[in-house]
Parts: C-alpha cells; structure tokens; sequence
C-alpha cells in the first residue's frame, strides 16, 4: 500500500493520496487550500491515476481545491450530502466573527466563486468506495459538522496495522474537532465518538486532517475526551 501526505495552505490541513502502490489509482483525501502544488508532486513522483477526490467534511480548509482537482483529472468528488452544499458556499459553515477574523488573519478578503463539480457522490454511511482495487468505507459521524466522514482501508503492508482511519476535523491526537462552528453539536460529536470510535481495535492507524497521526490504542488511553467516554463521565 502506499500512503502519502503534505499539509496545504494557512491552516496546514493534512491531504492525503493513498493507492495499491506506485502507478496505481489513488485516492485523494482533502484537497485544501494551495494543495494543486502538493497533488501535482505527489501525482508525478509516485506515477499516480487520480480516480477519486474523498472529502471528510465541508469546511474551506479541507475541499477548496477539490473542484480544481476534480477538473484536472476527470474524477468523481465524494462527500456526505448533509455537507455537500457546502462544496458551493464553504463559508456558509462559519459563523460572521469567525468569518470576518479567517479573513482578517489568512488573507481570504477575496473568496473566489465556488461551484459543485460535474460528478458528486454521496459518501453516506457505510458506503464502499473502490479505488483501483482499494476498498473505502464510509462512516458518518456528525458533531463536527452535519456531515462529517471519516474514511477505513484495510492495510496491506508490513506494520501491524489492521486499518488505516482518514478522520479530517473529527479525531486527532490527544483532541478532537471543534464543535462550536455552524451545524457543529458537541452532543452529536459525544455520540459518534462513542459508538464509532470506541469499538475500533487499538491498532487502527488514525491519520487525521491537521497534525500527526496516532492509533484508537493510543487516544483510547491518552484523549481526554475518549477517557471520559470510557468512564461515563461526560457532560
């Protein structure tokens, strides 16, 4: 298996291709901001195919070059449909103080037109996206956003890893995603953590949409969030 990523843009959101191996079709997962640089060296370095742009969830930072990316390669974009009409207007996820500081701080004064790519597709829950071989998952888990995946593969390679978890804004390292944004709602976030989370064996590689990765192992016992779930303390 190959699996390959590089942060984009002002808020280095993580995007990744994940493929059988070189020369292969791949995946891309969150195509951000300034992210056609990335794509475009990962695509050459690797002999790539681009056969499908997934998006974990609506917010600009993670899908503002799937349109381009889409456009350039002739692939289908994937997104749950409680978000996709945010692919149109991804600023209609942030509130008007947070949009007025984004564009205060990352320089977003002049947003460009947004539109829907020619071929969307519904990532809903338990969907299979195949991938050249690769077989994806789809499981929703709102809190972050209405519409917020995350995507499963199975590995194939030499680690001990049974999965590999592209989780965007909805788990990271020692945290989880923020839910205090437009359609976020911290109890749906509880509920999704608990049922679509917990579950998970400890060896599933969690590669999540800023920062480094971890395991469901290690955030079982180091997130304060799950810990709180796991003891029945959560508000």
């Amino acid at each position: 298996m190959l699996l390959t990523s590089f942060p984009a843009g002002p808020l280095q959101a993580n995007c990744y291709a994940v493929a059988r191996e070189a020369g292969a079709g791949c995946a891309l997962v969150d195509p951000g901001m300034d992210a056609m640089d990335g794509v475009h060296a990962v695509v050459a370095e690797h002999d790539l195919r681009v056969e499908a742009v997934l998006i974990t969830h609506g917010h600009f930072d993670h899908m503002w070059n799937a349109q381009d990316v889409a456009r350039e390669y002739g692939c289908p974009v994937w997104i749950h449909p409680a978000d996709r009409h945010l692919l149109s207007d991804p600023m209609a996820a942030i509130s008007g103080p947070s949009a007025a500081m984004l564009r205060a701080q990352f320089g977003l004064e002049n947003i460009p037109e947004f539109t829907e790519p020619a071929d969307v597709r519904d990532a809903v829950d338990g969907a299979v996206i195949e991938v050249d071989g690769l077989s994806i998952t789809v499981d929703h888990v709102p809190g972050h956003t209405p519409g917020t995946v995350y995507y499963r593969v199975d590995y194939d390679g030499p680690e001990p890893v049974s999965q590999v978890m592209f989780s965007g804004d909805f788990l990271f390292a020692g945290s989880i995603g923020r839910t205090d944004l437009t359609g976020g709602s911290h109890p749906e976030m509880l509920h999704s953590l608990r049922e679509r989370v917990l579950p998970l064996a400890d060896d599933v590689v969690v590669l999540p949409g800023h920062g480094g990765q971890t395991t469901i192992g290690r955030e079982r016992v180091t997130n304060p969030f799950l810990a709180e779930l796991i003891d029945g303390t959560e508000a």
